[in-house]
């Protein structure tokens, strides 16, 4: 599998490295802002499938370029709006695969946090807070990994949940995330459930950046040859096994 590596910062680099180190594929091109003029359909299509990590204002261009070159990509960029461009796949037959998070423990992680939920339904006394914790680099906040979490218990029809608040709880339908940014963190996210006499805490810590550059190439993998929009869910079945 030939690969386009659009974003050759850090997650860029841990991802040629980890493809290198395989030896199953083969990256072709490798596109940061020093070499934007390389950004070109005839290059993209050199490839059979791009993976995208950059910047939010820079993906949306990103994945129109990839859609026009005719390959299909996986992006990792989070916090943009990419409503449009997931309306394009399906409707015109294009290859995307969105996550926020490509770390398959961390997306085992959302199918323990649903069913945390789901057990905590009958107890009112514990109220839910989450606190995610990242390298002072990142710029969004919270994670799109919490807003993820924290939107699969919204969607969840065995709580009163209804919204997320940054760094503040504002009533019993809201989920406060508190963002944390210290030195060096490749990510730590935890679900707390808390009374007056104790509390539950389920957590997943990534130990580096590994995990989510395995995550990502798996994601292409799975995306070749295939048409329209899909996510870790369709990757790793969660939704099968959630029935």
């Amino acid at each position: 599998m030939k690969i386009a590596l659009i974003g050759y910062g850090k997650m860029g680099k841990i991802i040629e490295s980890l493809i290198l180190e395989e030896k199953k594929h083969e990256v072709v091109l490798k596109i940061s802002a020093e070499n934007m003029d390389d950004f070109t359909i005839e290059n993209l299509q050199k490839a059979d499938v791009a993976i995208e990590f950059t910047e939010p204002n820079a993906a949306m261009g990103n994945v129109l370029n990839c859609f026009e070159a005719g390959i299909p990509v996986v992006v990792g960029t989070t916090s943009w709006n990419s409503e449009t461009v997931i309306k394009m796949a399906k409707d015109d037959g294009l290859g995307l695969f969105i996550s926020p998070n490509f770390s398959i423990g961390v997306n085992l992680f959302r199918i323990l946090n649903k069913k945390l939920n789901q057990l905590m339904t009958s107890f009112s006394d514990y109220k839910i807070e989450m606190t995610e914790i990242h390298h002072t680099e990142k710029k969004d906040a919270p994670s799109g990994t919490a807003i993820q979490l924290a939107k699969d218990l919204i969607e969840m029809d065995s709580n009163s949940l209804k919204k997320w608040d940054l760094d503040k709880k504002t009533n019993s339908e809201t989920i406060p995330i508190f963002a944390i940014r210290e030195p060096e963190v490749p990510g730590t996210h935890s679900i707390t459930y808390k009374s007056m006499i104790d509390e539950i805490q389920i957590t997943h810590q990534a130990f580096n950046r590994k995990g989510f550059a395995y995550g990502a190439i798996k994601a292409a993998e799975f995306l070749v040859g295939k048409k329209g929009f899909y996510t870790m869910d369709d990757l790793l079945n969660i939704n099968q096994e959630n029935n």
